[in-house]
């Protein structure tokens, strides 16, 4: 699979914005560059990268996601809206130079071979899995965050696993360590680990959502 992917990536970096494989993220696209960027790659292959920036800087972090345009509306007004399929993450190796308003990036998918792998969660993963839910709702009630328990349930548990780490309310830094994380079983530890921290901190959130 790994193969058939694109070495170069057009890269859209945004602060406070991450998603996973097999979430959907919707973009509403006004600023040029970027309007550019989406209709080279709606022409193109569809496939785009996402990468969070970093706080106040045009620095972007090493490990994003690939995403695939399903869906492609051109306004009356001159915005894009566009909803990215997220595929698998990937390994920003360098920069590529080039005369378009927009950033391009030479990628590895090696490191997430995973995210295409399809198999049977074990009964140590299914039992964390839950565990973790129920942190979550925990969680989630103290921020009056609502989310659709019965129509996530009916989600694959990589699905389930990816849909809380980004809708979560904690810090940019801790969903980029989530995205980072090599495989189900430790980006679950992870995400219990900083859920927990939140429910045990008597402050509460303190980190910016944007």
């Amino acid at each position: 699979m790994n193969n058939n992917l694109p070495k170069k990536i057009p890269i859209f970096p945004l602060s406070g914005v991450i998603y996973f494989p097999k979430t959907k993220l919707p973009l509403n696209i006004f600023e040029q560059r970027y309007l550019d960027l989406v209709k080279d790659t709606y022409d193109n292959n569809k496939l785009m990268g996402m990468v969070q920036s970093k706080r106040n800087s045009d620095e972007i972090y090493k490990v994003g996601c690939l995403g695939k345009i399903s869906d492609f509306l051109e306004t009356g007004d001159g915005r894009i809206l566009i909803n990215l399929i997220g595929m698998t993450r990937f390994e920003i190796i360098k920069e590529i130079d080039n005369k378009k308003k927009y950033r391009e990036f030479e990628v590895n998918y090696d490191e997430y071979y995973q995210d295409f792998n399809l198999k049977d969660n074990t009964e140590s993963e299914i039992k964390i899995l839950k565990d973790l839910k129920n942190k979550t709702k925990i969680f989630f009630e103290k921020n009056n965050l609502i989310l659709n328990w019965k129509e996530f349930d009916k989600l694959d548990l990589s699905q389930q696993i990816n849909t809380i780490a980004m809708i979560s309310p904690v810090s940019n830094e801790e969903k980029q360590k989530l995205l980072e994380t090599k495989t189900f079983l430790e980006k679950t530890n992870t995400l219990s680990e900083i859920i927990e921290f939140y429910l045990h901190d008597e402050g509460g959130f303190k980190g910016s959502i944007q």
